[in-house]
C-alpha cells in the first residue's frame, strides 16, 4: 500500500508540478515571517527553537489527528500530503531551461535561470556545473526526504519533513542575524534528512558508476560543511563521472570548496544526466518499498 501510495503522489507531482496558486509552502513561508517578526528579538537559540516547535509541530500534529479521525480517507490525505511535499517536477522545470539555454549559446540567460536555484552570485556562476550540484543536492531536499519519512510517518511524515527543509532554507544561514536564532532549524533540518541523505547517495551510487561513487563519498563528504550535502554532492558527482566542487562566489566572496567526484567537467548535457538519475533513482526507490511490503506479508 505504501508504495503504491508513493507511486501515486510521484505520478501527480509529474502530471501537474507545483500548485501555480495557492501553494501550501507560500502560505507556511508567510505564516514564518510573520512569526519570526514577533519572536526576533535577539540572535537567541531558544528564540529560533521555540519558532521551530510553533510552526512544525502543531501542522503536523493536525494533519496527524485528521487522518486518523478520518480512517477512511487516509489514504487520500497520504497523497495530498506526499504531492505538496514533493519537488520531483519542479526540479525538472527550473534545470531544464538552463540546459537549454546553454546549448542555445545564451550564457547570460543560463546564469540568470541558475542564480534562481543556488545562492551564488549570478554573475560568477558557471552554469552547467552549478545546475548538475543542485539537481543532485535537490534531488535529495526535493524528493528522496519526502519519500523516507512518508515511508516512516505516512502523510504526516512528508509534511514534517518538507516544513524542517523550508525552516531551514529560510532560517539556517550562518550570518549576523540566524547564527543563532536559526541553529535550531539548521539542526533539526540536518537530523531529519541524515537518514535519507545516505539512502540518497548509496541510490547514486548503485546507479551511476559504483566505484568512483562510493570512492568519493567516503573521501569528499567528510571535508564538506553540511553533513547531508557533502555524501549526496560527492556521490552523485561520482556516479556521474564528473568533477564539480571548486571555488564559488558568496555575497561578493569567493569560497574555495572541496571537490566533488572525479572525471570531466560539467556540461550542459551533465544537467539531463543529473536529472536522469534522480528519476531512476525514484523508480528504485518505489521497487524496493515495493517489495519490502510484499516480503512483509508473504
Amino acid at each position: 500500500m505504501t508504495a503504491l501510495l508513493m507511486a501515486a503522489a510521484v505520478a501527480i507531482d509529474w502530471l501537474l508540478g507545483e500548485p501555480r496558486r495557492w501553494h501550501p509552502l507560500v502560505g507556511f513561508g508567510r505564516i514564518t515571517r510573520a512569526l519570526e517578526a514577533r519572536l526576533y528579538k535577539v540572535d537567541s537559540r531558544l528564540r529560533g527553537a521555540l519558532g521551530v516547535a510553533l510552526l512544525v509541530l502543531p501542522f503536523t500534529a493536525a494533519f496527524a489527528l485528521l487522518r486518523w479521525r478520518f480512517a477512511a480517507a487516509a489514504p487520500a490525505i497520504d497523497i495530498a500530503l506526499l504531492y505538496f511535499a514533493l519537488g520531483h517536477r519542479s526540479l525538472h522545470d527550473h534545470a531544464r531551461p538552463i540546459a537549454a539555454a546553454l546549448k542555445a549559446g545564451d550564457q547570460a540567460l543560463a546564469q540568470q535561470l541558475t542564480a534562481r536555484i543556488v545562492s551564488r552570485d549570478s554573475a560568477a556562476i558557471d552554469p552547467a556545473p552549478a545546475a548538475t550540484e543542485s539537481v543532485l543536492e535537490n534531488g535529495n531536499d526535493g524528493v528522496f526526504g519526502a519519500l523516507f519519512w512518508f515511508a516512516i510517518l505516512g502523510g504526516p511524515g512528508a509534511l514534517l519533513f518538507r516544513l524542517a527543509n523550508t525552516l531551514d532554507a529560510m532560517w539556517g544561514y550562518k550570518n549576523a542575524r540566524f547564527m543563532q536564532f536559526g541553529w535550531a532549524a539548521a539542526r533539526f533540518d540536518d537530523g531529519l534528512n541524515w537518514p535519507a541523505a545516505r539512502l540518497t547517495a548509496l541510490s547514486y551510487a548503485l546507479l551511476g558508476q559504483t566505484r568512483i561513487a562510493l570512492h568519493s563519498w567516503k573521501t569528499q563528504a567528510p571535508l564538506w560543511d553540511s553533513p547531508n550535502a557533502g555524501p549526496v554532492m560527492s556521490a552523485g558527482a561520482g556516479a556521474l563521472g564528473l568533477k564539480l566542487g571548486g571555488a564559488a562566489r558568496y555575497e561578493g566572496e569567493w569560497h574555495q570548496r572541496p571537490a566533488l567526484g572525479a572525471g570531466t567537467a560539467a556540461g550542459a548535457d551533465d544537467i539531463e544526466r543529473a536529472l536522469r538519475l534522480v528519476r531512476r533513482s525514484v523508480l528504485l526507490w518505489l521497487a524496493v518499498i515495493a517489495l519490502l511490503e510484499l516480503a512483509l506479508h508473504a
